[in-house]
């Protein structure tokens, strides 16, 4: 009965596919967020280039 159950429990694959696919989701979610950080700093950049133009064209 033992050996039946530990057969049947090294032979199951139901939770290989939720962690494959936790996996992938997990890189996907690394690939985002590396992704949205170089945007960010670009937009930062961005935002802070026209405030000082406008700063300087109301100081005019």
């Amino acid at each position: 009965m033992l050996s039946t159950f530990l057969k049947r429990l090294v032979d199951d694959q139901s939770g290989a596919t939720a962690i494959e696919y936790g996996l992938i989701l997990s890189l996907i979610v690394i690939a985002m967020i590396a992704a949205l950080q170089g945007v960010a700093t670009t937009t930062i950049n961005m935002w802070g280039s026209v405030e000082s133009k406008s700063v300087a064209a109301m100081t005019k």
